[in-house]
């Protein structure tokens, strides 16, 4: 078989459920991930996509890698019709132009959460700017791009936002801010005030709080942990959930994704030592409000 594109592609949710399936049967089988790759005439790095649910798959591959690691019929069958929904786009890859390299990954699963705990040290979160804050942002860490593309990716940004405000099951968005995102001036006067006033908006929708850790709290656990999301999935039968609870924490030169339970565990106490240092959801919206007025006086 030869390697596919590095590209991403498919749904998120899928890949990694088949990925997950695909790692456990190459370890029940007692096989490395560079002896399995050998096997399949693959390369050990596109295995690794594959196991990590950064690609997709198609069935007859999937068919293979079974064979090789001698799955039962009944669960050979499962996985390749898993396969196939592998290969199902989201409205996100109408921007796969514009989509920075594994964000792909990021964003379906963002869309198939149920529960997003966010915790933002220095900017207002992506799925929180306006157009004009992100704007802002987006042109000033891609100086170098055409103003077009500035501008899709900036579409991209915000078209996130629906996915709070959706009819059918939107999720439950918990995010807690340190206060020197109200104080970091991105932009004008007019953009700083335009972007907290639509804070405060999003804070009161029957699914979305929004708190404010001040300075006044000094040290506490989010100084050293940084900024991170924890995105908690529906269950789909049996008690058992689509995806782990998974953390995800983006960087300057890449993301960190997380779902160890020890993990997700050691940030759950983290969000929740944070949580407990923010302000209530009242004083918070006034805090907001207050620092957006002081914008807009000048």
């Amino acid at each position: 078989m030869s390697d596919e594109s590095a590209g991403p592609t498919g749904s998120t949710v899928p890949r990694r459920q088949l990925g997950r399936y695909l790692t456990e049967l190459r370890e029940r089988a007692g096989l490395t991930a560079k002896a399995a790759a050998k096997e399949l005439e693959r390369s050990t790095a596109t295995l690794w996509r594959i196991e990590s649910g950064k690609t997709s798959t198609r069935s007859h591959e999937v068919e293979l890698m079974c064979r090789v690691y001698e799955a039962p019929p009944d669960l050979t069958k499962a996985l390749t019709a898993l396969a196939k929904e592998t290969k199902a786009r989201g409205w996100w890859h109408a921007y796969g132009d514009v989509i920075p390299e594994g964000f792909d990954l990021y964003i379906g699963l963002e869309e198939a959460a149920s529960q997003l705990d966010v915790y933002e040290t220095t900017l207002v979160p992506g799925l929180l700017q306006t157009g004009e804050y992100a704007h802002q942002i987006i042109a000033a860490g891609h100086s170098d791009r055409d103003p077009a593309e500035i501008e899709r990716r900036v579409q991209l940004r915000v078209k996130r936002r629906s996915l709070i405000t959706r009819v059918i099951n939107p999720p439950a968005l918990s995010v807690v801010l340190y206060e020197a995102v109200l104080r970091c001036p991105v932009g004008g006067r007019k953009t700083m005030a335009g972007q907290l006033r639509h804070l405060v908006d999003v804070s009161r929708l029957p699914n979305a709080t929004v708190r404010v850790v001040p300075f006044a709290a000094g040290l506490h656990e989010g100084v050293m942990s940084g900024q991170f999301t924890i995105l908690r999935f529906p269950t789909v039968g049996g008690g058992k959930t689509a995806e782990p609870p998974t953390v995800f924490a983006d960087g300057y030169t890449g993301d960190l994704y997380l779902d160890r339970p020890s993990e997700v565990e050691q940030y759950d106490m983290a969000f929740r030592n944070i949580s407990s240092m923010a302000l209530s959801e009242e004083d918070s919206r006034r805090l907001i409000l207050e620092t957006a007025g002081q914008y807009e006086q000048g």
